[in-house]
């Protein structure tokens, strides 16, 4: 791993790189709550393919983070990956989880001449999954941990007894087998770090996504996704066993996605990147190779 620094829009950017700088560039985002160094098991089986790219996302690790959950809006996330793409090389291949994947989204849709193919883990487009939240079903009673999320002072409740009530939501009924020792420690160290936990949780608070509460669906007004497409080839790659994301959340993605792949993994849930990295490697490998 090497270290890099990034300037995006007159503020400063950590980033983890691995592999030949030379080779086409992967940009790697992560979501909540992880920071730069989850990919390096997927980005260690695949810098024979790329230079891949995983930046500390605003708010996260090193990188910049603003007070103020107005700096937390999807929109500004994307414009700093944007002008990280710009950095690289653009168009690159872009590679999101979780709410990385909605970062990725953004770019695809808002920028799409600088992805050139969008991979997407365990993630999820805004229209079906708002949908999937706001029927008052399974994916509503999944999601009631974004309303808990939104509450004021959730960070500081969280961080209590070193961490243990995150942990508890981080694993969510899901295998968590994977953080233990030292990568946990690492973890912690990234969640302790000087107002982090508050801004992470801030790309919630600033999110407009709407969460019915189970049984009480709500109308949703009508929305205009003209500009919510993706154009350019989109893979989508899916823990079965995910209880966060439920696989109706991804329903009418085609709708989105004219030139779309899905791969579903058996016995992986939302952290599939930890817990089938060969498996998921192996995918975009031969997604690429078409």
């Amino acid at each position: 791993m090497t270290p890099r620094w990034f300037e995006l829009n007159n503020e400063k950017f950590f980033a983890r790189t691995w592999g030949d700088p030379s080779l086409p560039p992967l940009l790697m985002l992560h979501g909540f709550p992880e920071y730069s160094g989850a990919w390096e098991e997927l980005a260690l089986k695949l810098l024979d393919h790329f230079y891949c790219v995983a930046p500390d996302q605003r708010g996260y690790g090193h990188s910049y983070c603003p007070e103020g959950v107005e700096h937390y809006r999807t929109g500004v996330i994307a414009a700093d990956m944007a002008e990280l793409a710009k950095q690289l090389g653009a168009p690159v291949t872009v590679m999101g989880h979780d709410w990385g994947a909605s970062t990725a989204y953004g770019l695809a849709m808002f920028f799409p001449e600088l992805v050139s193919r969008l991979i997407i883990a365990n993630g999820v487009h805004p229209i079906p999954f708002q949908k999937a939240m706001a029927s008052g079903g399974a994916q509503s009673e999944a999601s009631q941990y974004i309303n808990a999320l939104r509450r004021i002072g959730s960070e500081d409740y969280l961080a209590k007894d070193d961490f243990d009530k995150l942990l508890q939501l981080f694993s969510a009924k899901m295998d968590l087998g994977w953080l233990t020792g030292e990568k946990l420690q690492d973890y912690k160290a990234e969640w302790g770090r000087e107002g982090r936990l508050k801004a992470m949780i801030n790309w919630y608070r600033a999110s407009p996504l709407v969460v019915a509460d189970p049984g009480v669906p709500v109308e949703l007004p009508q929305m205009d996704t003209s500009r919510l497409h993706v154009t350019c080839p989109h893979l989508l790659i899916w823990g079965m066993d995910d209880t966060a994301l439920l696989p109706i959340s991804r329903h009418g993605l085609e709708d989105f996605a004219n030139d779309l792949t899905i791969h579903e993994i058996k016995g992986a849930d939302h952290w599939l990147l930890h817990q089938k990295p060969d498996e998921v490697a192996q995918i975009i490998r031969n997604w690429m190779a078409q």
